[in-house]
């Protein structure tokens, strides 16, 4: 399931060349990624903070296509995948997109751990959520 959220470019977030600063594309994915795992993960960061779970990213890949501008009114997209090997791990594919065409795209995998330490797992309510999402192939990370 693609999930979308609408966002306006930041006058703030405008360099010298009057386009968007690179450093800005994955915080507007990791706001709708964050909806996302709010509202359909059904996974409230705070909350599980406060029982000993932290959800990380683990690392990301970005590919930057466009370039947004000042005042640009841009979609971004989220959709979850299950790691192909069974490991604790969640990989979300996001796209920002403009009139239509892909600005920027970007792969983050992301797994939890536990507040004290320990080895990266996924717990069982969110095992539960990701049962039914696709499968990453190896040329999407």
């Amino acid at each position: 399931m693609e999930y979308t959220k609408e966002y306006t470019v930041k006058d703030e977030h405008i360099d010298v060349q009057q386009i968007m600063d690179g450093l800005y594309y994955p915080f507007y994915m990791e706001y709708c990624r964050h909806d996302y795992i709010r509202e359909v993960l059904v996974f409230d960061f705070e909350d599980q903070a406060k029982k000993g779970v932290h959800m990380v990213l683990s690392g990301y890949k970005i590919q930057f296509l466009r370039s947004l501008k000042k005042g640009d009114q841009f979609k971004v997209t989220c959709t979850l995948y299950k790691d192909p090997a069974g490991q604790p791990k969640i990989y979300f594919k996001q796209s920002i997109i403009l009139n239509g065409k892909v600005m920027t795209k970007a792969v983050f995998t992301g797994t939890c751990v536990p507040a004290t330490g320990g080895r990266p797992y996924l717990p069982a309510e969110m095992i539960e959520k990701t049962v039914d999402a696709p499968v990453l192939e190896g040329a999407d990370l």
